[in-house]
């Protein structure tokens, strides 16, 4: 599969924009109505069988090794070639700047004036929901309602981008949220079910963030980076100011990291203009993600980068700053 990689053009026509929205509509129309994700107890499952087989023909890795290792590599095969046709073969499609008309590349005087409106954007919605610019922003919602109103945002942005339309709606909370958190991560796509997994322990300011962020792998945006940015405008264009509030301190948080990266100094010159509530909500998902601090996680996230840069992603987890670039060029359009 890996060769076509070399061909993003036939990949975006005729798989991104062929094949794959009818195999991701017919599953989330299967299976989005389940409470439940279907495809946790797959993955359950999976793990069950897999060991079980595992222990049941040991003795046959001995007598029978090539036989063993044929079956092996037959069923990794299979689900190598099934995780492609379902999903992973949008690793390999056009970048999304080309979709969206916008360039990938831009100046830190950009990066500034962007930052600079995000500030003024976000430190308005925190004031108008808290009345109150040193307390952070609770969300009034549970977490079950805040992923049926995510959808408002595509509606919203399908009119300037008709290609991001979402529907139906797949949304579960993952049944492995616990674990999920330990290796640090809080959220993914099911390739094989298309069903979008949110971890529920989550701070719920970054819940609709998250959720969008899924619902836009949902679509085909395989690359950590496209979703981010995606799932950051799905937010902003949303009706209801809670969401649109989450969208746009996590936009405006990216730039202010991308500013820190290039010049510390300017950023701590522009931190200081944002309302003390936005950084108590920064600061609330850092001690957060801190308290599931654990000696594994490193290892798991070394896994996921290896993953990522194995699907065409250059650079694999850092590569999420792209986002930044797309942020800066959109709004600076």
């Amino acid at each position: 599969m890996k060769f076509l990689s070399n061909y993003p053009e036939i990949i975006e026509h005729y798989y991104s924009n062929g094949i794959y929205p009818i195999i991701s509509k017919t599953l989330r129309y299967g299976l989005g109505w389940i409470p439940f994700s279907f495809g946790d107890f797959v993955y359950a499952f999976g793990v069950i069988y897999m060991i079980r087989w595992i222990v049941k023909h040991r003795k046959r890795f001995f007598t029978d090794t090539q036989a063993w290792l044929i079956d092996i590599l037959a069923a990794v095969t299979l689900l190598y070639f099934a995780f492609h046709l379902f999903w992973g073969m949008n690793y390999y499609r056009l970048p999304l700047h080309h979709n969206l008309n916008l360039e990938a590349d831009y100046t830190t005087e950009q990066l500034i004036s962007v930052t600079q409106v995000l500030i003024e954007k976000t430190n308005a919605l925190q004031l108008d929901i808290t009345k109150n610019d040193t307390i952070k922003v609770d969300m009034p919602y549970s977490k079950s309602e805040i992923m049926k109103r995510a959808e408002t945002g595509y509606k919203n942005l399908e009119s300037q981008f008709p290609h991001l339309e979402y529907h139906p709606a797949s949304i579960k909370k993952s049944l492995f949220s616990v674990p999920l958190t330990y290796m640090g991560f809080s959220g993914y796509l099911n390739p094989l079910t298309n069903e979008a997994q949110v971890d529920y322990l989550i701070p719920s300011y970054k819940f609709p963030t998250t959720t969008a962020h899924e619902m836009a792998h949902q679509l085909g945006y395989a690359a950590e980076n496209e979703a981010n940015f995606i799932g950051c405008l799905a937010t902003i264009n949303n009706d209801d100011i809670y969401m649109k509030y989450s969208g746009y301190a996590f936009g405006l948080r990216h730039c202010l990291n991308e500013i820190y990266r290039r010049d510390p100094d300017l950023y701590e010159s522009t931190v200081q203009n944002v309302n003390l509530g936005i950084l108590k909500n920064y600061e609330e998902t850092r001690v957060f993600w801190e308290s599931y601090t654990n000696p594994l996680e490193p290892v798991f996230k070394m896994t996921y980068n290896s993953y990522l840069e194995a699907n065409n992603q250059e650079g694999g987890m850092e590569s999420y700053s792209y986002v930044v670039a797309l942020l800066v060029n959109y709004f600076d359009k």
